[in-house]
């Protein structure tokens, strides 16, 4: 018996599966990710005669909604951990700032360690980074399951159909800093609702001696990132109009939604923005660019060199 197993076995072992290439299936073609508010943005970059730009940094924006998503194989925080990225590509398709890298300069670093260890197999350019008027930082700081949810079923005879609704939010808290005062010059909250629904449809009945069992159904979700990126580019649009005061263009698509708690804002903050500004050079600080001001060359040094 022992003999006729190993016989087997060991003819098994010797048949050896064969594979071939397997066409993978390709899906919709790569498009730009863009959300309803990129428009805003890409507005901006169609004003005219905004030539001072500001320099701008983007710090840290981190996710303090606590939220974790759980599956049978993985576990991982419920939105996405790259705001702080969203919003320098946010910032960018605006045209309108200088961007300068603090979020990440461990290969800069990197690089100036290695040639001050001799490392190098020639003098890299001295350093000249381009120096920030301000810094953007902020938090995801809402992610509220369920704050809607609801549906209706009707089957009459075995034959019926059902829809069901669901609603979630994000939302978003940002702030821009004066890098030489620390002042905070301004601040924004914004959320968004997402939305997703199921619908059904379904017979069950019995035709003569036949049972005939059919359903059919759908669902449809926004999808939770594109809700954030959604804010995020929205916090920008603000941060540059509202905070810096470069001219909102025509039209009505880009305006604040009030929502459905509607508060008198008295603060007026492109005033605050233009004090802020007006106290730096009063007190002797270099002049803070903005769209607006007509500053000298010298205040962005090599900004148009970056901008290129």
């Amino acid at each position: 018996m022992a003999a006729c197993m190993a016989t087997v076995l060991g003819g098994c072992a010797a048949v050896e599966p064969k594979f071939d290439n397997v066409e993978p299936v390709v899906g919709p073609p790569v498009t730009s990710n863009n959300t309803p508010y990129s428009e805003c943005l890409v507005s901006l970059s169609r004003i005219q005669g905004a030539t001072n730009l500001p320099v701008i940094a983007v710090g840290q924006v981190t996710d303090k909604t606590g939220q974790r998503s759980y599956s049978t194989v993985t576990e991982s925080a419920a939105v996405t951990q790259g705001v702080s990225e969203m919003l320098i590509s946010a910032l960018y398709k605006t045209r309108k700032v200088h961007l300068t890298e603090r979020l990440d300069v461990r290969v800069p670093l990197a690089e100036q360690q290695l040639f001050e260890n001799k490392a190098m197999a020639y003098s890299p350019r001295k350093l000249a980074v381009l120096p920030s008027h301000f810094v953007v930082l902020g938090a995801l700081t809402e992610l509220n399951y369920n704050i809607s949810s609801g549906g209706a079923r009707l089957f009459v005879s075995g034959i019926g159909a059902g829809l069901r609704t669901a609603v979630i939010n994000v939302g978003l808290d940002l702030r821009m800093v004066d890098i030489r005062t620390f002042r905070t010059v301004y601040v924004t909250s914004l959320q968004k609702q997402v939305v997703g629904y199921e619908v059904e449809a379904g017979i069950y009945r019995f035709f003569g001696n036949q049972l005939v069992e059919f359903d059919s159904g759908a669902v449809r979700n926004e999808p939770l990132q594109l809700g954030v990126r959604s804010v995020v580019e929205m916090g920008a649009y603000q941060l540059l109009t509202e905070g810096l005061g470069l001219p909102v263009p025509a039209g009505q698509e880009c305006e604040l939604h009030p929502g459905q708690h509607v508060a008198d804002d008295d603060s007026n903050t492109q005033q605050v923005a233009a004090a802020n500004t007006s106290s730096n050079a009063a007190s002797g600080n270099e002049a803070v660019a903005t769209p607006l001001q007509a500053a000298p060359a010298s205040a962005v040094p090599a900004a148009s060199s970056a901008a290129q």
